[in-house]
């Protein structure tokens, strides 16, 4: 029996409850309705305190000791008697408190055993439930991070009737019950952290595909900044992006591109560049190369390109279906009819040591134009990187093996190099696109 005392004012709002039978400063004798609707509970997965809370019983008023031995006492009962075990027998008992000596009837006697028969069932059930469960949990927690395990448990408490038995299912996944508790304490955090990365979530797709072009953690974050006022740590951007399984294009690796080092340089035209690609100074170093673009199934394109090595700019460009020395001649061209007069005196193209910049008709046309000549070392491809560069990203972005004709291939390209110079902010260039570079470079 509990040693706490019942004050006149708990025994009168005891009295209230209609599952009271009688109430004293020491004792409460509950109503036989009551303890089978507990009993009916109890084995329904519900904790002893939270059967009383629900049926008007006030758990500091009553106390958690009392609780368990109440419920301690009438599961005895039950599992040695069934239902009759937890009528109150008091009143046909003799006067100094024995139980009446008589034979159980027959309608007792099979009240017992379906009583028997009723638990025996029940812990059956509960015993296969709690198998499978087991495995499952074991199963699906391989590998999960402790906020996902804890999860796991809560969803399987609730939805099994398991509330409980959290201790065996910590003890069973190997996490502390503190760390469960901590987790469900949190739960408000949680819902305010889930509901910032919703609303990050939506600048951050809208930066990803701003203008067509999917982007990484840098390009989205000088969007965000440049475009959207809104700035984010790349870290944030980062975990957002894995989190909602937010996927820019990668470029892999080429083994067959990973060539050495070539030490012998071309007898003709020497590398007076030696990789010295930021020179701070727009249209000074250029760089050219032609890349292949494969389109409807087997027809085949070729681009040629002059980029500024400054500002990232590509200032010049051809799109044929011939890889003939005209498709390097016409870039030039170009390059001379659009920027004349903004190139620097010193002026050079840089390139790989391709026939079409060996040839004389080539270099010829530079010299004429005033235009010095570089080229990389024989096999190396990192002379010429940032052109590399250029090819490899443009190879990402663009569908160009969709395209049905050259026409709609030109038209694509012309789009991303209108973007690229225009709209793709660059980490390098201190977050800004090459054509805001270049106006920086000039103002400096």
């Amino acid at each position: 029996m509990s040693k706490k005392t019942f004050t006149p004012k708990e025994i009168q709002q005891l009295r209230m409850n209609p599952y009271v039978k009688q109430v004293s400063k020491l004792a409460i004798t509950y109503s036989d309705e009551f303890k089978n609707i507990f009993m009916d509970e109890y084995f329904s997965g519900k904790l002893p305190r939270e059967i009383f809370k629900e049926h008007g019983f006030d758990e500091e008023v009553v106390g958690i000791k009392r609780i368990e031995q109440a419920a301690c006492r009438w599961k005895k009962a039950f599992e040695n008697n069934g239902s009759i075990g937890l009528i109150d027998t008091r009143k046909t008992a003799s006067h100094r408190g024995r139980p009446l000596k008589r034979e159980l009837t027959p309608l007792e006697i099979m009240e017992r055993q379906e009583a028997r028969i009723k638990l025996l069932e029940g812990q059956v059930e509960l015993l296969k439930k709690l198998e499978v469960t087991e495995r499952r949990l074991l199963r699906t927690s391989e590998n999960l991070e402790k906020s996902k395990v804890f999860k796991l448990i809560y969803d399987t408490l609730h939805q099994y009737d398991f509330k409980h038995m959290t201790k065996y299912f910590c003890e069973l996944l190997q996490v502390s019950r503190s760390g469960y508790y901590s987790y469900l304490k949190s739960s408000d955090k949680r819902e305010a952290r889930e509901e910032a990365d919703l609303q990050a979530k939506k600048f951050i797709v809208k930066a990803f595909n701003r203008r067509g072009y999917k982007k990484g953690s840098r390009s989205i974050q000088m969007v965000l900044k440049s475009e959207y006022g809104v700035l984010y740590n790349r870290k944030k951007i980062q975990r957002i992006m894995r989190k909602y399984d937010i996927v820019c294009p990668h470029r892999k690796p080429n083994p067959y591109k990973r060539m050495a080092k070539a030490t012998k340089e071309h007898r003709v035209v020497s590398n007076q560049l030696n990789r010295q690609f930021k020179q701070g100074i727009p249209r000074k170093v250029l760089l050219t190369d032609i890349t292949y673009l494969p389109y409807n199934g087997n027809s085949m394109a070729y681009l040629s390109t002059v980029k500024d090595a400054s500002t990232n700019e590509i200032v010049a460009y051809h799109v044929s279906d011939r890889l003939t020395l005209d498709i390097a001649t016409k870039t030039i061209q170009k390059l001379i009819h659009h920027h004349k007069g903004t190139l620097h005196p010193e002026a050079f193209i840089h390139s790989d040591q391709g026939s079409h910049y060996t040839s004389p008709k080539y270099q010829a046309l530079l010299k004429k134009h005033g235009l010095g000549q570089s080229m990389s070392r024989r096999g190396n491809c990192w002379d010429n990187a940032p052109q590399e560069s250029f090819f490899g990203h443009l190879k990402d972005d663009v569908e160009y093996k969709s395209c049905k004709s050259l026409k709609e291939l030109k038209s694509k390209i012309n789009h991303y190099i209108v973007y690229y110079n225009h709209f793709r902010y660059q980490w390098n260039l201190k977050k800004m696109t090459p054509k805001q570079y270049r106006d920086h470079l000039l103002a400096a």
